[in-house]
C-alpha cells in the first residue's frame, strides 16, 4: 500500500514492493521489431537536419544558451535550445528529452551533468512553443494517441526521431564531439523523455551513456491495467474500445526495448508515482541489456518530504555516472 498520504482514486503505489518491482520483465517483441526500429534510425539519419543557432538567450553555470532549430523526419522543423560552454572547446555533448507537455525554457536541465559540456533541448513535434506543428495535439492526453492506428503513423515514433535528428544537428554545430574514437555524448530524459530515450537506444551509437528518470512506456501490457493520471490513462480508454491496438503498442514499449540498449544505463525509478506507473518504470530498468544502475526514488510526480534530498542524490550520482562513462 501507498506510504503518502493522498486523494487519487488508486494505488499510486499499485500495492508493489520493491523486491516485486524488481522482478517485472519485458514483453516480448515482434519478430520484426528490430527490422522495424532500424529502419526508422536509418530514414533518421538520412535526414539534412540544417540547424540554425539564434542569438544568445541565457548565460549561467558555464554555459552560453541559445535558441535552435533544426530538420526532422517528414521535413518537420523543430526548436529548442543549445547549451555552449562559455570557455573553451566542449569535451562532451547531451540530448535531454523533456517530459509530457514540452519545455518553455532550458530550466533546471541546465547546469549540465558534466563541466566543459555542449547540450542540445529539443522540442519533440507537438510539444511545447518551440515544438510546435500543425496537425499535431499539444495536450498530453491527445497528443499521445495522435496516429495511434498504426505502428507508421504513431506520433511517438516520430518524436524518438526528432531525439536522433536532435543528435545529428548538435553534431554539426559542435563538430569537435565527434572527435576521438570514444562516444562523447550522452542521453538525458525524464518520465516521457525517459521512455522514448529507452526506445532511441538501442539503435544509436553515438550515445556512450545515458539517464533515464521514471521513465514511461514500459510494458505497456501490464501498464493497460494499471490506472494512473499520466499518458497511460487516455491509452487505456482508446485500448477499452480497440483492443487492437494492442499490436501497434507491442513496436514502442521502452521495456521491450531496453532489452536491446547496451549503452551504460542509469536509471531512477520511483516507488511511488501517479502519472507513470512504478511497474513500467521497473520493467524498463530490469529489462537493460547493458551495464546498469538504480536509484530506487521514493515518489516521482508527487511532491513529498525529502524529495529535494532525493534530486540531490540524483543530480550526484549523474555526474559520478557519466564522468566515469564519458571519460575526462
Amino acid at each position: 500500500m501507498s506510504t503518502y498520504v493522498h486523494d487519487f482514486p488508486f494505488d499510486p503505489a499499485h500495492g508493489r514492493t520493491l523486491d516485486e518491482l524488481l522482478r517485472i520483465p519485458a514483453p516480448g517483441a515482434p519478430d520484426d521489431f528490430e527490422a522495424f526500429w532500424r529502419a526508422r534510425y536509418a530514414a533518421a539519419r538520412a535526414v539534412a537536419t540544417e540547424p540554425e543557432l539564434g542569438p544568445v538567450e541565457e548565460e549561467r553555470d558555464g554555459v552560453r544558451i541559445h535558441g535552435v532549430t533544426y530538420t526532422s523526419v517528414g521535413g518537420v522543423r523543430l526548436g529548442g535550445w543549445l547549451a555552449l560552454p562559455v570557455e573553451g572547446p566542449a569535451r562532451h555533448g547531451f540530448v535531454i528529452g523533456h517530459g509530457y507537455g514540452g519545455r518553455q525554457e532550458p530550466g533546471p536541465d541546465v547546469p549540465l551533468p558534466l563541466p566543459h559540456s555542449a547540450a542540445i533541448l529539443p522540442c519533440v513535434r507537438g510539444q511545447g512553443d518551440r515544438g510546435r506543428w500543425e496537425g499535431i495535439p499539444e495536450v498530453s492526453f491527445e497528443h499521445v494517441l495522435h496516429g495511434i492506428e498504426s505502428r507508421e503513423t504513431y506520433v511517438i515514433g516520430d518524436c524518438v526521431a526528432d531525439l536522433w535528428c536532435a543528435a545529428s544537428a548538435l553534431g554539426e554545430l559542435v563538430p569537435e564531439l565527434a572527435e576521438g574514437d570514444t562516444p562523447r555524448l550522452g542521453y538525458l530524459g525524464e518520465s516521457f523523455g525517459g521512455g522514448l530515450g529507452a526506445l532511441a537506444l538501442p539503435w544509436e551509437d553515438r550515445f556512450g551513456a545515458a539517464q533515464l528518470t521514471v521513465p514511461t512506456f514500459g510494458n505497456h501490457p501490464l501498464r493497460l491495467t494499471l490506472p494512473c493520471t499520466g499518458s497511460g490513462e487516455p491509452v487505456r480508454a482508446y485500448h477499452r474500445e480497440h483492443p487492437e491496438v494492442t499490436d501497434v503498442l507491442r513496436y514502442f514499449d521502452a521495456a521491450t526495448a531496453a532489452a536491446r540498449v547496451e549503452r551504460p544505463t542509469l536509471v531512477a525509478a520511483a516507488l511511488f508515482d501517479p502519472s507513470v506507473p512504478p511497474p513500467g518504470q521497473f520493467a524498463v530498468y530490469n529489462a537493460l541489456g547493458g551495464v546498469r544502475e538504480l536509484q530506487v526514488l521514493s515518489a516521482g510526480h508527487f511532491v513529498h518530504d525529502g524529495q529535494a534530498a532525493e534530486t540531490a542524490e540524483l543530480h550526484a550520482n549523474r555526474r559520478r555516472f557519466f564522468g566515469e562513462r564519458l571519460g575526462a
